[in-house]
């Protein structure tokens, strides 16, 4: 495979650390690259698409409706790119999460694989100790791991478990 990694997450919050994580994309993959060539696409960082989809849905936990929402905004701007660009192929690296739901995300890329007429490739990165494998990666790679997800109400559910852990 030749790789794209296309960056469009709209759901981070705050900006600086949408910042934070594109400078960390583009630090790795420019170590990466000295074996394989991977290139690299930053989407707009369009927040408000995200605050429109998410509104009436802020108090629903992660991995709910909201997150489900998410993933659709942010697999259809992939398949609109792909599609542009003419690929072959667009996935997803979120189903290496074991809070992403990747039946879920799989389901989401089909039907915009039918409507945008590019494959689709499934992926549950996690399975076969994947997410344990990312993890040796990042401490191998010394990358930037956050906390919570990204989004402002993922940052608040988690501030309040970590809250309510220090309470106990």
């Amino acid at each position: 495979f030749k790789i794209t990694v296309f960056y469009y997450n709209p759901n981070i919050y705050p900006e600086s650390e949408y910042i934070k994580r594109v400078n960390e994309e583009k630090r790795f993959i420019s170590e990466f690259n000295t074996k394989y060539k991977v290139d690299f696409i930053n989407g707009p960082y369009e927040s408000n698409k995200f605050f429109e989809m998410a509104k009436g849905l802020e108090k629903v936990k992660e991995g709910g409706e909201r997150c489900f929402r998410c993933y659709e905004l942010r697999l259809r701007k992939t398949a609109e790119m792909a599609e542009k660009g003419k690929y072959d192929y667009f996935t997803t690296t979120l189903s290496i999460s074991p809070y992403k739901n990747a039946q879920k995300l799989n389901e989401i890329g089909e039907k915009l694989s039918s409507e945008y007429g590019i494959r689709y490739l499934y992926s549950d990165f996690k399975k076969k100790n994947g997410y344990k494998r990312s993890i040796e990666l990042s401490k191998m790679y010394n990358l930037y791991r956050q906390n919570y997800c990204g989004c402002i109400y993922s940052q608040a559910e988690r501030n309040e478990k970590l809250k309510d852990s220090i309470n106990v």
